[in-house]
């Protein structure tokens, strides 16, 4: 989403770098720029001028521009503003309360509020928590069902709620009805409009007024741009909002809504989406972020999601596997598995510190899901003989795994070249000293400098 908005901040930072030294006419020409690019990402225009007025009281000051590295300490001031644009720092939510807690889940239709009252049952029954799904939209066809078909993947319970019954007459039911199941926490996904009208807020309010929630999270479409913004303001005004969820971050909206809709409102953006899976929620960290946007990176998040994804067991046998090159197309096939878990390429690209900085990175295309969807289901299609021992794979049984995975037979030819190549560069490094062996967990030990002590 913010890939425009980055690509402009990095090139005005790259000249501010050029610069030996600044003045403050450098430094004001430098912030237009910014202030123009932070425009054209569609970010509010009173938040664009609070915001530079912010950096230019800090960046024009005689100790920035009389300092060793003035591009950097102007750079370094402009990241700090950011953050606290974004919020500060992350708000988790509160758990704190009578049992069960409601979190009620509020927003204009269309803004993902069912889907995303998903994810997060996901993430909380991850996190050790027992929640329970509330569906109180009878307005929107096929609503209560869908919400009942999401808990069903997810093994959570779900209130019978019936397109017919009041929507505040469904949430007293579900409180008695979640602590009589044990669960901690009930989801509430509630009605939306196409804009904000008083109807609507009224049964918000009633609803309310009921469960007294501890968190009312407005999901909010960040490709709208600014008239999230607008909308989020309207909901926290008549329904006093404790944080926002964040949907279609990876869509291709210039990235305004998330940069004003926490000055707008004065309340955090908790959680964010990033694709359709129930999987593609993620914590909302303002520092981190605000490091995406000027391309430094996520190495946090990164790992995080590392982590999430990879078995230490099949990590440490994939680490034996490369040292006795036995590492197969069947290995080959989970790790594409584990990577795809982790996100799509683009993101988990976009989490490397300065990748946007080398030309080379710049120039590759983004990367295509549907190339590693042809690589597995190549691979699927082999025998698990084959899979095992690729060199018996003849011309005949190339177009017989061609023929069951739906491609051709150059993409055979594809995926088994990209794997032994794969196999010689780990060959080549597994020779070096320091080479891939010490990275993967290698059998060798490496010398102890002299003078130091175990």
């Amino acid at each position: 989403m913010f890939n425009n908005l980055s690509d402009r901040l990095q090139e005005v930072f790259k000249k501010l770098r050029g610069h030996g030294s600044l003045n403050e006419e450098n430094v004001q020409e430098a912030l237009r720029e910014v202030r123009l690019a932070l425009l054209e990402a569609d970010v509010n225009f009173q938040v664009v001028k609070d915001f530079i007025a912010a950096v230019t009281q800090k960046a024009v000051g005689r100790e920035v521009l009389k300092s060793l590295a003035p591009g950097q300490q102007v750079i370094k001031i402009v990241h700090q503003e950011l953050v606290e644009l974004l919020g500060g720092s992350h708000v988790d939510l509160d758990f704190g309360g009578r049992k069960p807690i409601a979190v009620m889940l509020v927003g204009l239709q269309g803004s993902g509020k069912t889907t995303s009252a998903g994810k997060l049952a996901r993430r909380l029954k991850n996190d050790g928590k027992k929640p329970y799904l509330v569906p109180v939209d009878v307005y929107r066809p096929a609503a209560i069902e869908q919400l009942t078909v999401l808990a069903g993947q997810l093994e959570v319970p779900v209130h019978p709620s019936q397109s017919n019954q009041d929507p505040v007459d469904i949430c007293r039911q579900a409180v008695w009805r979640a602590g009589e199941l044990g669960c901690d926490t009930l989801i509430i996904d509630t009605a939306g409009r196409l804009q904000v009208d008083q109807v609507l807020m009224g049964e918000l309010q009633r609803i309310k007024a009921v469960l007294q929630p501890t968190e009312v999270l407005l999901v909010a479409d960040a490709m709208t741009g600014q008239d999230a913004a607008a909308v989020a303001k309207k909901f926290h005004q008549d329904l006093s909002l404790s944080g926002i969820i964040l949907t279609k971050l990876d869509g291709d909206a210039r990235g305004g809504a998330a940069l004003s809709i926490k000055k707008t409102t004065g309340q955090p953006i908790k959680f964010m989406g990033l694709g359709e899976g129930l999987d593609a929620l993620e914590v909302f960290h303002p520092d981190r972020m605000a490091s995406r946007i000027l391309g430094m990176g996520d190495v946090l998040t990164l790992i995080e999601k590392a982590e999430a994804v990879i078995d230490k067991e099949k990590a440490d046998e994939l680490s034996r596997k490369f040292h006795h090159d036995s590492f197969t197309l069947e290995d080959f096939l989970d790790q594409i598995k584990q990577i795809r878990k982790m996100g799509s390429l683009e993101q988990i690209m976009g989490m490397i510190p300065g990748i946007n900085r080398f030309k080379q990175a710049r120039e590759i295309p983004k990367p295509d899901e549907r190339e590693l969807s042809r690589v597995e289901a190549v691979i699927n299609s082999m025998t698990a003989k084959e899979r095992r021992n690729y060199a018996i794979i003849n011309a005949s049984r190339r177009r017989r795994i061609a023929k069951g995975s739906g491609t051709e037979v150059r993409d055979v030819n594809k995926v088994i070249k990209g794997y032994t190549e794969m196999l010689k560069m780990m060959k080549k490094f597994r020779s070096k000293p320091g080479g891939l062996g010490s990275l993967i967990g290698g059998k060798k030990k490496r010398k102890r400098p002299k003078g130091l002590s175990r």
